[in-house]
């Protein structure tokens, strides 16, 4: 008698515009332009590659030192260093696997015509696969006061990247530093964001005892890592209950069990972040342990699992 073939299990996931070989993306910050982790697996067996802000001009970020680490995580206060637009298009983008894994763009500006012009530049390019908007940043107009901290200010800077990204999907990602995420969240949604992402940095600081002195010379950064793990799930779970449009998670995730933890929760698919400091290979490694975790589990589908949390 021949023995059955075993069912494996499908990790594939459908996003508005988007679909992905699996649920893996990479977070913006973590994973430079995708080329310098090329060389620790291959880069198409990702589900999608989201590359570090990018804003129209290039970008000398703060002075050092501008990373200090914490138990269980990490504080940075890089200050969205880049090449700029037009560099990143001209040379890192040709030489990313645009064709059979989603590159995503992410956004800074300081007000939301920048945003636009921004997004019209990169919706421009056929090879880009979505663009990804950091409403975390200061408006400059506004005192400084983060876009994502105000669902007014949020919503405009969305209705002005949605009106330049033509046919490309856009995702906002969210502030953790607000009183409740929910509100903000319907209203991008509203404003016609595509997807949500869940969540940005938390605010925190490091003092050295010794000289006296903060850890950052920006004195407060955002804090990642394993130690954001649970305010991220509570995040992703929380805006899931709040709107129809997928999420993305984001925050603390290191393994295919927190991966499967943040579908459980409603998210669609993850992003990797920090955990790709403390090992270089760990987005590959998460690839290929998904559909073996997800067999155990006797999930076939990543839809069988999602949002099935019961509380």
């Amino acid at each position: 008698m021949a023995s059955k073939t075993p069912t494996i299990s499908d990790p594939r996931v459908s996003l508005p515009g988007l679909d992905l070989k699996n649920p893996i993306m990479t977070a913006s910050g973590t994973f430079g332009y995708g080329l310098e982790y090329a060389s620790f697996g291959k880069l198409e067996d990702l589900g999608a590659i989201v590359v570090k802000g990018l804003s129209l001009k290039p970008r000398a970020g703060n002075t050092m030192p501008r990373i200090a680490e914490t138990p269980c995580g990490m504080l940075n206060a890089i200050g969205l260093q880049n090449i700029g637009v037009e560099r990143f298009l001209e040379e890192k983008l040709p030489a990313l696997p645009h064709d059979t894994t989603p590159v995503i763009a992410n956004l800074y500006a300081c007000d939301a015509a920048e945003f636009g012009e921004l997004a019209a530049a990169l919706a421009a390019d056929e090879r880009m696969g979505a663009l990804e908007v950091n409403v975390s940043c200061p408006n400059v107009a506004a005192g400084g006061q983060a876009f994502g901290q105000d669902p007014k200010q949020a919503a405009a800077v969305t209705r002005a990247v949605k009106d330049a990204a033509g046919d490309k999907p856009v995702m906002v990602k969210l502030s953790p530093n607000v009183a409740d995420i929910t509100t903000v969240a319907k209203t991008v949604a509203d404003a016609g964001a595509d997807m949500l992402t869940c969540i940005n940095t938390l605010l925190g600081m490091a003092v050295d005892l010794k000289t006296r002195r903060p850890r950052l010379a920006n004195v407060v950064g955002g804090l990642s890592g394993p130690a954001i793990k649970p305010v991220a799930l509570r995040c992703v779970w929380q805006v899931c209950q709040a709107v129809d449009i997928p999420v993305i998670g984001v925050g603390g995730i290191s393994n295919a069990t927190d991966v499967l933890e943040f579908i459980l929760a409603g998210a669609h698919a993850v992003q990797i972040g920090t955990a790709n400091f403390m090992r270089p290979d760990t987005v590959f490694s998460i690839v290929n342990e998904l559909p073996i975790l997800m067999n155990g589990y006797g999930v076939m589908t990543l839809d069988d699992l999602r949002g099935t949390l019961e509380t």
